[in-house]
């Protein structure tokens, strides 16, 4: 009615109305009455924006890779904004007049673009896709210092770089080269596993071989020692043999010594005997046989007396005619000497 027209903006729409050229009221979330013939409104959206990207670049070994990624942002200073794109609404006051609300995404991207480009131009294809989070970081800090971003009163809150990836048929050579790898990996792990399992057992048997040696050497000391106790056994029996073999000697001597002495003891009692008997028949030399004779049967048995008698008899038997000899003479002759002596007795 009479051009005057009413206006509501949400909390995060930065709302401005310029007349004449000049502001002469802006905020956020501000609800106003303008006059839409004099009245220009400009709404910038202030709230936090996701956009995410893609594209393609070349690295230092101009290799391309595909970047994906996403970035956010806000429009910090609206004022700016609304000075460098043209965000003013149509005269119903239900849209833009132009496309630049829609461009800024662009912009924004292309500049985080630039930077990213000139990363991935300095890196090799491995080290570009192995350096997204790095890579991320250093451009999200140069953002935040862009002039660019400021120019257009935008604030870079963050940047994420999802992924990296070479073509398919780079891809695949990549995959062939880390499998290769891998592959040689395994092979040396095998190698090694292998070249322990023989270096221990090298050292198994090599163990074993010390411990038969040195089974080895206690057993020569034990024969050597049973050797030289048998040796000190033999040497001992060989001088208590000796010594036996002195004792005999020493004792065959003694009897020699005892035989030679008993062989003149004996020769020395029979000169003795033989002296005595010499002398008794020196003595017995000049004597009367009658006498001696005598000396003889003194002592002697009645048997013997009458022995000695006939034996006198026979002497001179020539000179006797005739001998009688009674029964009782006889049978005294014949009685054995005890029951003479009986006989005597009674």
């Amino acid at each position: 009615m009479l051009g005057i027209k009413f206006i509501k903006s949400n909390p995060t729409t930065h709302l401005i109305a310029f007349r004449g050229g000049k502001i002469v009221r802006q905020g956020a979330g501000m609800a106003l009455l303008y006059y839409a013939p004099t009245t220009s409104l400009v709404a910038v959206p202030i709230e936090s924006r996701e956009v995410p990207f893609i594209f393609e670049k070349v690295t230092s070994d101009f290799q391309t890779v595909t970047i994906q990624g996403q970035l956010s942002f806000r429009i910090a200073d609206p004022e700016r904004t609304a000075r460098s794109l043209n965000f003013t609404l149509s005269a119903d006051g239900t849209a833009y007049q132009s496309k630049d609300p829609e461009k800024l995404r662009e912009r924004v991207v292309a500049i985080a673009q630039v930077a990213i480009q000139r990363y991935i131009h300095g890196s090799p294809l491995t080290e570009a896709i192995r350096s997204s989070g790095a890579i991320a970081a250093k451009v999200l800090g140069e953002l935040r210092q862009s002039g660019e971003l400021a120019a257009l009163g935008a604030e870079l809150q963050g940047l994420s770089i999802l992924a990296i990836k070479p073509t398919p048929e780079t891809a695949r050579a990549l995959e062939a080269k880390a499998r290769e790898a891998i592959l040689l990996e395994a092979d040396s792990a095998i190698y090694a596993r292998r070249n322990a399992a023989v270096e221990n057992e090298r050292a198994i048997k090599q163990s074993e071989l010390d411990t038969e040696v040195a089974v080895e050497q206690k057993k020569r000391t034990i024969r050597e020692t049973q050797m030289d106790a048998e040796a000190s056994v033999q040497q001992r029996k060989a001088q208590l043999r000796e010594a036996d073999l002195t004792a005999n000697i020493l004792l065959e001597e003694q009897r020699k010594q005892l035989v030679a002495a008993s062989a003149d003891n004996a020769r020395t009692s029979a000169e003795a005997e033989a002296y005595r008997i010499e002398a008794s028949v020196r003595a017995l030399k000049s004597a009367d046989p009658r006498l001696i004779q005598a000396l003889a049967s003194v002592g002697m048995e009645p048997r013997q007396l009458i022995a000695q008698a006939f034996g006198g008899l026979a002497e001179r038997a020539e000179r006797i005619g005739q001998l009688n000899l009674s029964p009782d003479l006889l049978q005294t002759l014949l009685a054995a000497p005890g029951r003479t002596e009986v006989s005597r007795g009674k």
